[in-house]
């Protein structure tokens, strides 16, 4: 299953904590995109990911909102993103 979180009109920790949220209901075959706008989403949400070990890929699709694909390894085997490191 594939999650997406918009998430490019809200503030810290909203997207945070929502984010959480997603990441408990996700299988090991599941994926989420998520897009994010606020500075401090998008500083503390990677930082979030590092520390779970997660895999994930971050690109700029517009001027201030960023896209993250996050998934775990079972889903990182059958695709191609980066483990966060």
């Amino acid at each position: 299953m594939i999650f997406q979180y918009d998430a490019s009109k809200e503030k810290c920790p909203l997207p945070l904590v929502n984010l959480r949220l997603i990441l408990k209901k996700m299988g090991q075959e599941d994926s989420c995109i998520l897009k994010i706008s606020d500075k401090g989403s998008v500083t503390d949400i990677p930082k979030l990911l590092k520390k779970l070990g997660l895999y994930y890929h971050q690109s700029c699709i517009d001027n201030n909102v960023v896209k993250i694909i996050i998934c775990n390894e079972k889903a990182f085997q059958n695709n191609f993103y980066k483990k966060s490191q």
